[in-house]
């Protein structure tokens, strides 16, 4: 299969790397942060603003936009990128995920995911072969298997059979992308590591996908509920098991330490609604930690969210009228807040992306994580 992914520079010190993807709709440098466009669209955020603040790919939800507006309404506008003229990178998951956590009527089966829709309660059924069709006929420039994701704690009969499940379906899923690309198709596929918090099932599962040469690996089964120093143990772990020269994804992280526990790994993406949802609750990234607008201490601030941060929001501005604007359930709020936290995680990676690239990244994890973690602001 085609090499979409080049190494540029590895850290001395840690796995850290960077590089770029290059993608139907463009050249992606990695590490990335990729924010969460469920809708296609990422919420409170226009397209010009995602430009101005240096983002290459996003994400779309499968199983959302599956439900509305539909695959062949979107593939008549142009794919994702004609409907919703967000002319970069679109990441989209197969919807999997949401199968499970949304839904509670469900119903896992070696032939599929049959599920019921959270908007009007009518019955589908998500298979590897349709999924694949789907996220083609959105275009999208990487698409995800169709995966069983087991959550932290179930037992090992259970992580053995989401396994197994997965790995079938990922062969068919491969075949039906190699017939949606005798079609035309340009967009590539990622399969999903899974194999729940069992070192030989992760081993198994990691093999297996790395066998079957895909141009990517996404990292599955991972911070869903588990504890910290278990994500980090896992992660670590399944990392060794995978080919140094892919480029690896791992779905669901957006805060400081664990973008740079993952970064320090060796993963190139990840990807979080954190940031957006945190905005809209009037939460905001700052070199010191989470800072929650609503408080009555704000009233008279009249300083920027973080004095170190170039962002428009923090340039033009003040935690006053910030925290007017949210306790007045303002709409600007949520915009405001989204581009600031949006802009913060994106100039986090670049900064550690500028860290590898001079073999210091270790020193700038330590110092960052530091002042991070120190807490809110005096």
């Amino acid at each position: 299969m085609a090499e979409i992914f080049n190494i540029i520079h590895k850290n001395k010190n840690s796995k850290a790397r960077t590089g770029f993807l290059t993608l139907p709709h463009g050249t992606v440098q990695t590490p990335v942060f990729m924010p969460v466009g469920t809708n296609a669209t990422v919420k409170a955020i226009t397209n010009d603003d995602l430009e101005e603040i240096g983002f290459e790919i996003i994400l779309a939800n499968t199983y959302h936009l599956y439900l509305r507006p539909g695959p062949d309404l979107i593939k008549e506008a142009g794919g994702l990128h004609g409907f919703s003229k967000w002319n970069k990178n679109f990441l989209t998951d197969s919807g999997g995920f949401q199968v499970f956590s949304l839904s509670k009527l469900r119903k896992i089966t070696n032939e599929g995911a049959r599920f019921q829709s959270n908007i009007d309660g009518s019955y589908h059924m998500f298979t590897p072969e349709n999924v694949v069709e789907t996220q083609a006929k959105f275009n999208s420039d990487i698409q995800m298997q169709l995966d069983v994701c087991s959550g932290w704690g179930v037992d090992r009969k259970e992580a053995v059979e989401a396994l197994r499940i997965t790995s079938d379906w990922l062969l068919r899923a491969k075949k039906a992308w190699e017939e949606e690309q005798d079609k035309g198709y340009k967009g590539i596929l990622f399969p999903i590591v899974q194999g729940n918090f069992f070192e030989d099932l992760r081993k198994q599962s990691a093999e297996f996908v790395a066998s079957l040469d895909f141009p990517g690996i996404a990292i599955g089964g991972l911070s869903v509920g588990e504890p910290k120093e278990e994500y980090s143990k896992f992660l670590s772990y399944t990392v060794t098991c995978l080919p140094e020269d892919k480029p690896k994804y791992v779905m669901g992280i957006g805060t400081p330490d664990y973008i740079l526990d993952a970064i320090a790994n060796g993963i190139d993406m990840f990807d979080c609604v954190l940031p957006t949802r945190n905005a809209r609750n009037g939460s905001y990234f700052t070199h010191d930690g989470m800072l929650s607008i609503k408080q009555e201490r704000f009233i008279h601030d009249f300083g920027p969210i973080d004095k170190e941060c170039n962002c428009k929001v923090c340039k033009n501005y003040s935690r006053s009228y910030l925290r007017h604007i949210f306790k007045s359930q303002e709409i600007l709020s949520s915009m405001l807040a989204s581009y600031h936290n949006l802009y913060f995680l994106n100039n986090l990676v670049k900064e550690a992306r500028e860290a590898i690239n001079n073999d210091r990244f270790e020193e700038y994890r330590e110092v960052f994580l530091k002042r991070f973690k120190a807490g809110e602001i005096k």
